[in-house]
């Protein structure tokens, strides 16, 4: 082989040299029993079609390439924002390596995060053997101040109480009668992420302030509680944390992994930086009111805020875009009676005059998006602020109401008259929408790169471009220290909107002499 450490090569371009293409084709031709290239190229050219896009929106039972990610993922990234805390998961290794995994893939960063490695005798037998040894031996090795648990679907379908089982590790004295371990049932079965970050948020409000409630009462402290939900853009919260400290109003973000996410490489290694204090969640109740930065999908969180804390939760949208992030600053005003400082509504004029600048390129462009509940009604918030038209909204894990306020959103605008929801498609669905009525971009995660592939495949004329915004982001580096909300998240949507036009537009006007009559410099 030619690899040699002289001449190291990547897999691309490695597997292009010659005796590595004859050993793949050796590989096709006597193991693979493959199918003749005239029939896969016949079944592909006929999935790329109306007829089957009508099959396959028949499908109820299986889901292709969903657009959603299962519980205990959630429950994991929630549990990381606070501080010196171990995500603990009460099921198989296996599940544990796939969360780690994939947010190493995401944040290029370690993620400590533990199982108690339940096999075939706990499945029948019950975990509360493996919970024993677990927590003690996490506790010990690894030193956490917290150990937040959630479970996975072995332990779910089992039946396995939390609650029992780790009183019952206090009381058998493997770990500390006072020593904090919030639960959530986070069964992977049933919702999604975006559930289990609340279930697990709700278990941690829930373990430090229910039965604490006697000296509390709401604007006691004088602060404001941001609730961030599931949130990958590490920009989000330090432009959070700015705007406020800009309008000078005291603060907690209650979950912050930004710190853990995202250290620094001067030689030593952080199993915990930074993250809500467990002083700060206990003193939550006492805060003017919660704001939930991402309320679709932070129902318990909200009942819970609302009936033990005796919060009024404001009814907002995420602050994504012009009119939703001036009518999160407009509320913090009102609730603290801060103003609105200078350098924030300066801010806001750039973010117009950037958009003015930019709508002859966006103006009625199509796009299809999907992702997560609060994120894709935001995008299509934004999307129609800028002139631009979404045409195929998909969410895997939202509800019908959640449905019917995108539906309005579209009908409060010109822009939004081709707009179509789906709710409850995967990705497999998208490719087929994509095909039968093309849109000029697709903005979503990593998984729609092989949705584009598909489409210049058929032919140059049917390629769909993929703008990545949203999660996870696996193939493209640093996007998760990027900022979606606020003017300055803002800035960043539309930077990568309309450069990604602009690209495409070079693409198709590349050639000399021939397509290169565009004013190229004049843009």
């Amino acid at each position: 082989m030619s690899q040699s450490v002289e001449n190291i090569k990547p897999s691309y371009p490695l597997f292009r040299d010659q005796e590595y293409k004859d050993n793949l084709a050796e590989k096709r031709a006597l193991y693979e029993e493959r199918h003749p290239d005239e029939k896969i190229e016949e079944v592909f050219q006929w999935t790329t079609s109306k007829e089957y896009q009508e099959l396959n929106f028949q499908r109820e039972a299986l889901t292709v390439n969903p657009a959603k990610a299962c519980q205990p993922l959630g429950a994991v990234l929630c549990s990381l924002g606070f501080e010196k805390t171990l995500p603990y998961v009460h099921g198989s290794q296996g599940c544990v390596a796939y969360f780690r995994t994939y947010f190493n893939r995401h944040f290029k960063e370690p993620v400590s995060c533990v199982s108690d490695s339940m096999t075939e005798d706990a499945a029948v037998f019950g975990g509360q053997k493996n919970m024993f040894d677990g927590l003690a031996n996490a506790k010990a090795m690894y030193k956490p101040d917290m150990i937040a648990v959630s479970t996975t679907c072995m332990a779910e379908v089992i039946g396995d109480d939390l609650n029992a089982f780790i009183n019952n590790s206090k009381k058998e004295g493997h770990i500390p009668d006072d020593y904090p371990v919030p639960f959530a049932h986070t069964p992977s079965f049933v919702g999604s992420h975006t559930t289990g970050w609340d279930n697990m948020f709700e278990g941690i409000a829930r373990y430090f302030t229910l039965n604490h409630m006697e000296d509390k009462a709401p604007g006691k402290n004088g602060k404001l509680n941001l609730v961030p939900g599931f949130e990958t853009y590490l920009g989000n919260y330090r432009v959070m944390h700015r705007m406020l400290n800009e309008m000078g109003v005291e603060h907690t973000l209650l979950s912050d992994p930004t710190e853990v996410l995202d250290t620094p490489a001067d030689g030593q290694f952080r199993m915990y930086a930074g993250g809500t204090t467990m002083d700060e969640i206990k003193d939550a109740p006492n805060a003017i009111t919660t704001v939930l930065l991402q309320p679709w999908h932070l129902e318990k969180t909200k009942k819970f805020v609302e009936g033990t804390w005796n919060h009024d939760i404001p009814k907002l949208n995420i602050p994504m875009g012009l009119e939703w992030t001036d009518e999160f600053l407009m509320k913090v005003s009102e609730l603290t009676g801060k103003p609105i400082p200078a350098s924030l509504e300066v801010e806001r004029g750039r973010l117009v005059d950037a958009m003015t600048d930019s709508h002859a390129w966006l103006h009625g462009k199509k796009f299809a998006l999907w992702g997560d509940p609060d994120f894709v009604m935001g995008m299509v918030k934004f999307l129609l602020e800028l002139g631009a038209e979404p045409t195929h909204i998909l969410c895997h894990n939202a509800n019908k109401r959640w449905k019917k306020a995108v539906e309005k959103i579209l009908e409060e605008s010109p822009y939004g008259v081709n707009g179509k929801v789906y709710l409850g498609n995967d990705l497999w669905h998208m490719r087929s929408l994509v095909f039968t009525d093309k849109p000029d971009f697709m903005i979503g995660n990593s998984y729609g790169k092989f949705i584009q592939r598909d489409t210049l495949y058929k032919g140059a004329e049917f390629e769909v471009p993929l703008i990545r915004i949203g999660f996870p982001i696996f193939d493209r580096h640093h996007l998760h220290r990027m900022t979606t909300l606020g003017y300055e998240g803002a800035f960043y949507i539309l930077t990568t909107l309309v450069n990604a036009v602009l690209e495409r537009l070079d693409d198709e006007t590349r050639g000399m002499g021939t397509t290169d009559y565009n004013y190229d410099l004049v843009r």
